[in-house]
């Protein structure tokens, strides 16, 4: 079997799907992280065509090491979103030509299902409870929320303090103690900031706070993971097994956070969970965009003991895959069809085709026009 061309198609919901075509006339999918670079992964994919048309896709691990130790730099995010995909594509074209879903052929599962949680937000503090409870309607026991409608100064007031810890008691309020409550800081506050935030919001006892600081600064995060006993999750932005080496070797975090569509891929990804296991931390994969990385992420956690639960940003694929997840009571079945198991529907693909590429956009604070982290 050999590779003889990759596609490309932009999406609307910030993903981009990759199809990587053989002359066997199986097609393998994957799922590169776009964000606001798509174009220029889209390019890095067709360079990294020039080596892979020809050879044969279940050379996966050969394939990844090439194209990873060839680079300058093995850390460059675009270049693993490009690598990420590729990776998965061709373990769904060796799942499909071996008839077994992904997660056999990575070992087996060790449960039955997979807890998923979803975002919910609003300008109001009401608001975040009104969209927690419609969630919990629709059968989420797990939420996630980002109290910050507004820019935050690296210290801010005790009035913009109780503005954001009123939202997530309205919310706690609102769902009760029987459901999960995350809260995503998304890099938006200072250290110092953080701090006084996780104090006021040990009474609500979180599911966990992710990423109160940026990730390049480890020494950065663990002073605030010390400073707390809410859970303290992160990853993200980070790549590969060596990107979590020191988190985990310093106990950084209790919760880790990588994106299937850059970390590296599926084997990656259990890498990486290997890597938290023997530190007793758990995995909580990232996946705010994009069905095809959610469902990479099932595969990948179906057999990882130390998993705690699955963003669903990406949803159940309605309108794209042929066959939709099947999502009841917060959990997301695991598919059992060869490959990733799903098919693109041309129509729907169409349908969720991307006609133009966003403009780049800054949180901006309204006083002074200062620049806020996103």
């Amino acid at each position: 079997m050999k590779i003889t061309s990759l596609d490309v198609t932009p999406l609307k919901n910030r993903g981009l799907l990759l199809q990587v075509h053989t002359d066997e006339g199986l097609v393998g999918y994957g799922s590169p992280m776009n964000y606001e670079h798509g174009r220029t992964v889209e390019r890095a994919l067709l360079d990294m065509s020039e080596y892979l048309v020809g050879r044969d896709p279940r050379q996966i691990e050969d394939h990844w090491q090439v194209l990873f130790r060839s680079s300058y730099s093995r850390q460059m995010p675009i270049l693993l979103a490009a690598l990420s995909g590729l990776e998965m594509a061709c373990l769904d074209i060796l799942g499909k030509s071996l008839d077994a879903p992904v997660w056999r052929l990575l070992g087996g599962t060790v449960r039955d299902r997979i807890r998923v949680y979803c975002g919910i937000g609003g300008p109001e503090p009401g608001q975040y409870a009104d969209n927690a409870l419609a969630a919990v309607a629709r059968g989420f026991t797990a939420v996630k929320m980002t109290p910050f409608p507004d820019p935050v100064r690296f210290i801010d007031t005790p009035a913009m303090t109780r503005s954001i810890i009123a939202r997530v008691e309205k919310t706690r309020q609102a769902v009760g103690p029987e459901v999960d409550i995350a809260i995503d800081f998304h890099r938006a506050v200072s250290p110092a900031m953080a701090k006084i935030l996780l104090k006021e919001l040990e009474p609500i006892q979180p599911l966990f706070v992710e990423e109160p600081t940026h990730p390049e600064n480890v020494d950065a995060l663990l002073d605030i993971t010390r400073s707390t006993h809410i859970p303290i999750a992160t990853g993200e932005r980070n790549t590969t097994r060596w990107g979590f080496r020191e988190i985990c070797e310093k106990k950084a975090a209790a919760v880790l956070q990588p994106d299937i569509r850059h970390c590296g891929g599926i084997l990656e990804m259990k890498k990486i969970a290997a890597l938290a296991e023997v530190h007793y931390l758990a995995m909580a994969p990232h996946s705010a965009a994009d069905a095809v990385g959610v469902v990479a992420s099932l595969h990948a956690m179906a057999g990882t003991p130390n998993f705690l639960i699955q963003e669903f940003g990406g949803g159940a694929g309605e309108g794209l895959f042929t066959e939709p997840l099947k999502f009841e009571d917060g959990f997301v079945a695991i598919p059992h069809g060869p490959g990733l198991g799903i098919e693109i529907d041309p129509a729907g693909l169409e349908t969720h085709r991307l006609r133009q590429w966003r403009q780049r956009s800054m949180r901006r604070h309204p006083e002074d026009n200062s620049i806020n982290d996103i």
